[in-house]
């Protein structure tokens, strides 16, 4: 069964002696009592519901409690939705790979960092390669330099194991510049 996450204070289990009070249909009552307030809610045959209880007086609703819950139930998903967790992909290299292959990991990277993704960059080294640790710093260093897109450089190359890893995030002027194209085309 779902957990309710919703800790509000309903009609009796409200504390505060005095509230601001916003009736049914959004018209604010003024600051007035809790018993006021309760048989204001009584009448219209509503709920008093505190939904802000930190201000300064505490703000309470009068409205239906199914209704509330339901309205914000659906304001929390829309926001989940809205709200992309910034994936992180990653993607493998090797110190001594073709200017074929480089190309192809690069053409991902970019559509990784289009997708406003984080992407780590790991360079593994097998055996010997180990030996020729400058070449996975260079490697790392023209990969930096060929992406496309603006980016953050989140973790400076840095060897974990055999691996040298370095992890890149796009930057905001990406965002900004969607933002300024969408306002353009409306």
């Amino acid at each position: 069964m779902k957990k309710n996450t919703f800790n509000w204070r309903v009609n009796h289990q409200i504390r505060a002696s005095e509230l601001r009070v916003i009736s049914g249909d959004g018209k604010q009552l003024g600051v007035i009592s809790l018993q006021d307030a309760l048989r204001k809610a009584e009448e219209e045959g509503l709920d008093l519901i505190e939904v802000a209880p930190n201000a300064k007086p505490p703000v309470a609703r009068i409205v239906e409690l199914g209704k509330f819950r339901y309205l914000e139930e659906k304001r929390q998903q829309k926001e989940k939705r809205g709200s992309k967790s910034g994936d992180t992909k990653e993607i493998r290299l090797s110190p001594f790979i073709a200017e074929h292959d480089l190309e192809n990991r690069l053409a991902r990277i970019n559509e990784f960092l289009k997708e406003r993704n984080k992407v780590r960059l790991v360079v593994r080294f097998k055996g010997r390669e180990m030996g020729s640790k400058q070449f996975g710093y260079n490697l790392l260093g023209k990969v930096k330099s060929r992406i496309e897109t603006g980016i953050n450089i989140d973790m400076e190359p840095k060897f974990l194991g055999r691996n040298l890893m370095m992890v890149v995030s796009p930057s905001n002027k990406i965002k900004v510049e969607r933002q300024e194209v969408k306002e353009d085309t409306k």
